[in-house]
């Protein structure tokens, strides 16, 4: 494959609570793209970080009785955790939109959609959800109530408020979908952007009365306005590369101009991620993103997650529940989170659906192989020289590994790799090296050294998916080593 500068990034999650399992779901997708990208050579920026303004923030800091700024800083260090405590790569830029920079960037980025004459004043009337940061049509609306905040009332806005003329650039999106069939994945979001671009675009409120609303970017060269919190966000995407720095050699000319700048989001955020930022971008006359990967909402019971229902699942507390059988808790999350939920659609995930999975394929799948043939490896002194295996093997050999890459669809790349997996342990039960030690040593040990060769395959395509597992494994097979403990131990229940 080519070689290729590459620029990946999550959404950044709103810090009004801690991270859930959604958040826990992309950051692991967008990581383990960039690993990938990584193992084959490519210059990979990989950024994540946190959205910290809007009126949503200002209340929950109002609610817990604490200085805004104190407020953010807390959820922010809570997102910072989980970068670490996950293990994403150690290279990764955490942006904050209280950044002096990212401040700047907004600014920058408003002055030139002004100059361009995308930006006007006029009387904002509508409702709005403060839970989603959004104005809401009386058709989105069940029962009066926004159906993601319902019992929430929405505000009634009315003021003279700054507007982003969406609507000049409905064309000009329309053919950029038209240009990038592949710009929007998968399919089905992708028509429903075109669909809704296609209707005709509203223009949007982009600023907030300071009186009302303090804790924000300030509009430039109007003291009374702060910017609304999506203008001000989206803009993280290019500020974290040092954005308005447009020198030849700058972040931003590297790995978003001439890069491959892809985003990864949820359904929620299509609208938002897909047509507004890239709007901004054609209105500040800037490059538009290259792929915009969305994935699907989490689901526990056939229910949507929520604290009143009570099946909100904590990622923390899947750490702490695989601490003691797990060599590397952090693994058996991202394990399903990239083979289990679905790549785009929408996913069932309880506790009990994780720990069966873990015991069916992390203990019994391949922890046991591991065991099993490192055990053999060392008792029957199998020779091999295993350095070379992983200099001569690495994923691009693999059509289809490599194919579900490219088509974002990591559960498709977990299922090749327990498949070859399960054609391991076929194997041994099949040429049984334990059996045929005992009569024909030199077949047994080149059985082995068969399967051998297929395991530094196997984890090879495992490296950026769960990386300390691979690396693990890979110590052992170099070094011809048995386990001193299991990957993946039992949970007692």
């Amino acid at each position: 494959m080519e070689k290729n500068v590459q620029y990946i990034t999550t959404t950044l999650p709103y810090v009004n609570g801690k991270p859930h399992i959604g958040h826990a779901m992309e950051f692991i997708r967008a990581d383990s793209l960039a690993r990938s990208y990584k193992e084959r050579g490519d210059d990979v920026f990989f950024n994540t970080g946190t959205d910290e303004h809007g009126q949503k923030i200002y209340e929950k800091a109002a609610e817990a009785g604490i200085d805004v700024q104190e407020y953010v800083d807390q959820n922010a260090q809570a997102f910072k955790s989980f970068v670490e405590k996950f293990n994403l790569c150690s290279d990764i830029r955490f942006i904050r939109t209280t950044d002096e920079k990212h401040i700047a960037a907004a600014q920058e980025i408003w002055k030139r959609c002004n100059e361009n004459g995308y930006i006007y004043k006029k009387n904002y009337q509508t409702k709005y959800c403060v839970g989603c940061e959004l104005e809401k049509t009386d058709s989105e609306l069940v029962d009066s109530e926004c159906p993601d905040h319902m019992g929430r009332q929405l505000e009634l806005i009315d003021e003279d408020n700054y507007f982003f003329a969406f609507s000049k650039l409905q064309d000009a999106l329309l053919k950029k979908y038209s240009d990038n069939p592949h710009f929007v994945v998968p399919d089905f979001r992708y028509n429903e952007i075109k669909s809704f671009v296609r209707s005709g675009l509203q223009d949007f409120s982009i600023s907030r009365l300071k009186e009302k609303m303090s804790w924000g970017v300030p509009v430039p060269d109007d003291a009374e306005h702060v910017m609304y919190v999506w203008f001000d966000a989206l803009t993280s995407y290019i500020s974290t590369l040092g954005w308005p720095n447009e020198d030849k050699d700058s972040d931003f000319i590297k790995y978003w101009k001439e890069g491959n700048p892809i985003q990864y989001c949820g359904k929620d955020n299509l609208r938002q991620q897909s047509a507004m930022w890239q709007a901004m971008l054609l209105a500040a006359d800037l490059p538009l993103s290259h792929h915009i990967i969305i994935n699907g909402f989490i689901i526990s019971d056939g229910k949507k997650m929520s604290k009143t229902m009570g099946n909100v699942i904590d990622p923390f507390e899947i750490l702490d529940i695989y601490k003691e059988s797990a060599l590397f808790p952090e693994d058996v999350l991202r394990y399903y989170a990239l083979r289990h939920v679905h790549a785009h659609e929408d996913s069932d995930m309880t506790l009990a659906k994780l720990s069966e999975a873990y015991r069916a394929n992390l203990v019994n799948g391949i922890g046991n192989l591991t065991s099993r043939l490192m055990n053999m490896v060392v008792s029957y002194e199998v020779e091999y020289d295993g350095e070379k295996l992983f200099l001569e093997t690495n994923y691009e050999h693999d059509d289809v590994y490599n194919d579900a890459l490219k088509d974002f669809r990591f559960d498709r790349a977990m299922d090749r790799i327990w498949m070859k997996v399960n054609s391991i342990d076929e194997m041994v039960a099949t040429k049984e090296p334990f059996k045929k030690i005992k009569v024909d040593p030199e077949a047994a040990r080149a059985d082995l050294v068969e399967m051998i060769e297929e395991f530094v395959s196997i984890t090879v395509l495992l490296a950026p998916l769960m990386p300390r597992t691979a690396t693990h494994i890979r110590e052992l097979i170099i070094e011809k080593k048995k386990p001193e403990s299991p990957l993946f131990n039992r949970i007692e229940s």
